[in-house]
């Protein structure tokens, strides 16, 4: 099959853990599809965050866009006209000044969202829609004028306060939940976009993440939400009859904010089996990282991080190939 899988293994990059005997997660894996077909070794610059590494491989340019924005398009929420604005909210405890981000995933869904929803009339007079996903988080959209500079997670940040009735509902959650809310970040508007790199055509995202998927659709790809990891693998082979298909395993990071390097070292060898089943016959594969997500600290690292491939560049291994040149050098040399 000729058309070129694109794969993300989100925030694989790791610090060496004690609990793996001094490796990394990824180095620990037994992910023999992976080390057997990827056999070009390069190496790119990784970025702090998702949407900063995804925009810029795909189109060779930083968003101009703020993440909150980018999530509601891949979300399908409504932003349109001048005034609509969304606020990612992320799960964090307010406490003795800080913002410390939570990452405890069925307990903190089962109390917060409900939480939420039940304060959701103070912000009624703003024209609210919300989409909560992983873990408790969610994007607001709204048509309002507040767009505050917060801090964002992952590293826990002193405490800011959120203007206007906006923090009022942030506030009203965490009175209820002892100091656990949705705080909100990443806060605008929607902006203009780059367009895609050379050699991009058709494209099909499969992620369970608003963030991988409003940068494919700002940048007019086919999306695909699938919350479960196992669906994504049968519908990126299907997709890949069609066109290029970029497949997220978000999951990866997940485990690492969660700091357990044992559920990440296996998400990592489920997504290696499953590559086995599903895509033995693909000729361009692409496995890359965008962050390193430390076990030890669940923060994310600013690194270097893998660009692992079947195509041949001519490249020695070991390369660097500059992030906004990725895309286009291995599409040129894909068979």
């Amino acid at each position: 099959m000729k058309n070129t899988l694109f794969v993300l293994l989100d925030g694989a990059e790791d610090h060496p853990h004690p609990l793996l005997g001094g490796r990394k997660p990824i180095d620990a894996a037994d992910m023999p599809f992976l080390r057997s077909r990827a056999t070009h070794r390069l190496k790119t610059t990784g970025r702090g965050y998702t949407h900063l590494f995804l925009n810029e491989f795909f189109t060779g340019h930083p968003p101009d866009m703020p993440r909150a924005a980018l999530e509601a398009m891949g979300l399908g929420m409504d932003m349109s006209g001048p005034r609509r604005t969304a606020y990612r909210l992320s799960p964090a405890v307010i406490a003795d000044g800080m913002v410390r981000w939570e990452y405890r995933t069925t307990e903190q869904t089962e109390r917060l969202v409900p939480t939420v929803e039940s304060h959701m009339d103070i912000v009624d007079p703003y024209d609210p829609q919300i989409r909560f996903f992983i873990g408790g988080r969610a994007v607001l959209t709204m048509d309002c004028d507040d767009i505050p500079d917060l801090p964002s997670p992952p590293r826990d940040a002193p405490y800011v306060e959120v203007p206007g009735d906006l923090g009022r509902l942030v506030s009203a959650v965490a009175d209820d939940l002892d100091g656990t809310t949705d705080y909100p970040w990443g806060c605008g508007r929607l902006g203009p976009q780059h367009p895609p790199v050379r050699g991009i055509g058709k494209l099909t995202a499969i992620s369970d993440s608003p963030t991988s998927l409003g940068i494919c659709a700002s940048l007019g790809f086919d999306i695909e939400l699938i919350d479960d990891l196992d669906e994504r693998f049968p519908a990126a082979r299907e997709a890949l009859k069609k066109g290029d298909v970029f497949l997220h395993v978000d999951e990866v990071d997940e485990y690492s904010h969660q700091k357990d390097p044992f559920k990440k070292k296996a998400v990592l060898e489920h997504a290696d089996r499953m590559m086995g089943e599903h895509f033995s016959d693909v000729d361009n594969i692409i496995y890359f990282v965008d962050h390193g997500t430390s076990c030890v600290t669940g923060e994310h690292i600013l690194m270097d991080v893998p660009l692992w491939t079947t195509i041949d560049t001519g490249l020695p291994d070991g390369s660097m190939v500059p992030l906004d040149r990725v895309v286009e050098l291995l599409l040129e040399n894909r068979i």
